[in-house]
């Protein structure tokens, strides 16, 4: 089993800094709302959770070469 390293800071009330070992990111919103995510590659991605067992998330990545 390969060893990760992840490690996630609060800065602000609703805001965290997440930090891995190829890539950091900011992740903006609460329980009962969406959750916005930036990362450092270009990935944004939108999430919310829905009642019972579902969820909902939305990625976009910045394009290379454009």
């Amino acid at each position: 089993m390969p060893i990760t390293f992840r490690k996630s800071f609060r800065i602000l009330p609703g805001v965290r800094l997440n930090i891995n070992k190829r890539s950091w990111s900011i992740t903006s919103g609460g329980r009962k709302g969406p959750k916005r995510t930036t990362s450092s590659t270009g990935r944004r991605t939108t999430s919310m959770d829905l009642p019972g067992p579902f969820g909902w998330r939305k990625t976009t990545t910045k394009r290379r070469g454009h």
